[in-house]
C-alpha cells in the first residue's frame, strides 16, 4: 500500500480488510490467530503451518519473539506499516518489525519477553504523557498529577526499575460512588493512583495491538478510530437491510463480575510472558479501598475507571462477538463495551441468538438482567435503547435519561438567582448545546425542538424574575422575549442546525 494515503484513507482500507467472517468454518477464529493470518486465496501469510516455506524461513530468521528492539530507530518518523494508527501501536514500543510479525503471525502464536518493553523509560514517558493530559485526581496515596510532575524523572525511573525487577506492586483502587442518572441507585467508580495509571497505560500500549488485531469488526468500544457513532451507524445499516428484530441485552454488573481465571485463559492464549501475566494478575487482585467499608479484596471483576479495564473487557467478550456474528447466519451483533444489541431478520432467529447468549454467559459466570434483556421489533412503540438513543417506531430519539441529563445541565447554568448577564449565560450554554446536538443530531425533530423550548423557558424565567414578575404568572413572556430576541443575543438554535443539516444532505 502506498505510504501517501491519508490517515482517513488508510482507516477505510483497514475497515474493509477487517469486515469479514471466518471462511472455513462457522466457529470464531482461534484465539491466538490474527484475522490477517487467514488462508484465503492469494494470501501466503497464513498461521503457522499454512505459510509458504520460504516465508516461514524468512520470519524465523528475521523475527524471533521477544528479541526485537524495544524502541524504533526513528520514533518520530511515520511507520512503513500502513495500519500502525489503526492498531493504536505506539512507535516508542512497536517497531515496524514487531508489527510485521503481528500481522504475519509470530512463531508459536504467542508473544514472549514483553515485560522489558513495558518497563522501558520511553514507554513510561509516553504513558505518563497520556495520564497527564487526562488529568484526574489522586488515588489512595493522595499523590496528585501536580506532585508527580514535580518529581517526574525520579518517579518514572523508580517505576522502570520496579517493573524490570518484578517488584512493582499496585496500590488498592479508591472507590467513589456516583449517582446514576434517573435512578436512586449509585454506581462505583475506581480511581487508581497516578503511578498505577502510568503503569496501566504502559501495559495497555504493550498488549493493545496484540489483541486489537483479533477483535471483531462489530466491536466499537474503546478501540482506536472507533466510537459510539460508528456503532450507531452499523445499527442503522442493519435495520435498513431488513434486520428488524432486536435482542436488547443488559449484563448485570458486567465489570464487577468478570471471572479472573476465564479472563486469564483468554490472555494466556496470546501472551506467554510470566512477568507480564503476573502484572495483569496484580492489577486484577489489587483490592479496593472504600470510604465506607474499608479495604476489600477483588476476587472477580475489573474496576471501572482503571485504564486497562476496557481492553480486558473487550478481550473477555471477543469470543461472543465471533460466536454470534457467524458467517451465513442472519444475526448481527453490534457491541460497545458491555452494551450490545443483536439484530436479525426474524423473531425465531432473535430467540435462537438470545439462547446462545444465555448459554455463553452462564459458562463465563455472567448474568443477564431479567427485565432489561428482551426481544422487540424496531417498529414497536416501546422500541429499544442503545448508546443513548431510543429507537422507536422507525424513528430515533434521545432516550429519556439522555434528555434528563441535558436538562439538568441546563438547569445548572440557568438558575433564576444567578447574577450573570443573559449574554454570559448564553455563552456558557452554547458549547453544551452544540455538544449535545453533535451526538443526537439524527434524532426526530420533536426531540431537538423540545430542548430548544426548554432553554428559552429557563431564560425567560430569569428575565421575568429580574423584572419582579413570576414567570408562570406572566403568560406573555414569550411575546416580550420572542425567539428572535435570544437569537440576537447569540443563543444557538438546535432546530436551525437541524434544518441546515437536512438541506445540505
Amino acid at each position: 500500500m502506498s505510504e501517501k494515503l491519508s490517515v482517513r484513507e488508510r482507516r477505510e482500507v483497514w475497515r474493509e480488510r477487517t469486515e469479514f467472517m471466518p471462511k472455513s468454518a462457522e466457529e470464531p477464529p482461534a484465539r491466538n490467530q490474527s484475522p490477517h493470518s487467514s488462508d484465503e486465496a492469494g494470501n501466503d501469510r497464513g498461521a503457522k503451518g499454512g505459510r509458504k516455506k520460504e516465508s516461514e524461513k524468512t520470519m524465523e530468521k528475521e523475527n524471533k519473539p521477544g528479541e526485537v528492539p524495544v524502541e524504533a530507530k526513528q520514533p518520530g518518523e511515520a511507520s512503513k506499516i500502513p495500519f500502525r494508527d489503526e492498531l493504536g501501536a505506539e512507535p516508542c514500543l512497536w517497531t515496524d518489525r514487531m508489527l510485521a510479525a503481528l500481522q504475519a503471525g509470530v512463531k508459536g502464536k504467542k508473544w514472549f519477553s514483553l515485560h522489558d518493553k513495558t518497563g522501558q523509560m520511553p514507554v513510561l514517558r509516553r504513558a505518563w504523557e497520556k495520564v497527564r493530559k487526562k488529568k484526574g485526581g489522586g488515588g489512595v496515596d493522595r499523590v496528585e498529577i501536580s506532585h508527580f510532575r514535580e518529581h517526574e524523572e525520579s518517579e518514572l525511573q523508580k517505576l522502570s526499575e520496579q517493573l524490570r525487577e518484578g517488584r512493582y506492586q499496585p496500590a488498592p483502587v479508591k472507590r467513589v460512588w456516583i449517582e446514576k442518572m434517573g435512578s436512586k441507585e449509585k454506581r462505583p467508580i475506581g480511581i487508581p493512583t497516578v503511578r498505577d495509571r502510568v503503569v496501566q497505560n504502559a501495559l495497555q500500549m504493550t498488549l493493545g495491538p496484540i489483541f486489537e488485531i483479533g477483535f471483531h469488526p462489530h466491536s466499537y468500544g474503546f478501540r482506536p478510530w472507533r466510537g459510539c457513532k460508528d456503532a450507531l451507524r452499523k445499527v442503522d445499516q442493519a435495520l435498513k437491510a431488513g434486520k428488524e428484530w432486536v435482542v436488547e441485552v443488559d449484563v448485570k454488573g458486567y465489570f464487577d463480575n468478570i471471572n479472573h481465571e476465564k479472563l486469564m485463559e483468554e490472555i494466556e492464549a496470546k501472551i506467554s510472558d510470566g512477568a507480564t501475566l503476573g502484572l495483569i494478575r496484580k492489577f486484577l487482585q489489587q483490592g479496593v479501598m472504600d470510604s465506607h467499608q474499608g479495604w476489600q479484596p477483588t476476587e472477580k471483576g475489573t474496576p471501572q475507571g482503571a485504564v486497562v479495564s476496557p481492553l480486558l473487557s473487550n478481550i473477555y467478550l471477543n469470543e461472543l462477538d465471533w460466536e454470534i456474528n457467524r458467517r451465513g447466519e442472519g444475526c448481527e451483533m453490534i457491541r460497545y463495551a458491555d452494551d450490545f444489541v443483536v439484530l436479525s431478520h426474524s423473531q425465531e432467529e432473535a430467540e435462537q441468538a438470545l439462547e446462545r447468549i444465555r448459554v455463553w454467559m452462564a459458562k463465563r459466570k455472567l448474568e443477564l438482567h431479567p427485565t432489561k434483556t428482551r426481544i422487540v421489533h424496531h417498529q414497536d412503540k416501546e422500541g429499544f435503547e442503545f448508546l443513548g438513543y431510543w429507537f422507536k417506531a422507525g424513528q430515533r430519539y434521545p432516550r429519556k435519561k439522555s434528555v434528563e441529563k441535558i436538562r439538568d445541565k441546563i438547569r445548572g447554568q440557568t438558575s433564576r438567582l444567578t447574577g450573570r448577564s443573559i449574554t454570559k449565560i448564553i455563552e456558557g450554554l452554547n458549547p453544551m448545546l452544540k455538544g449535545w446536538y453533535g451526538y443526537f443530531k439524527h434524532s426526530h425533530h420533536q426531540a431537538i425542538s423540545s430542548v430548544d423550548s426548554f432553554v428559552r423557558r429557563r431564560l425567560r424565567a430569569i428575565l421575568a424574575r429580574r423584572r419582579g414578575k413570576n414567570r408562570h404568572a406572566n403568560p406573555n413572556a414569550h411575546k416580550r422575549w420572542p425567539n428572535s430576541y435570544f437569537a440576537s443575543e447569540g443563543l444557538v438554535s438546535l432546530m436551525s442546525l437541524h434544518r441546515e443539516a437536512r438541506q445540505s444532505r
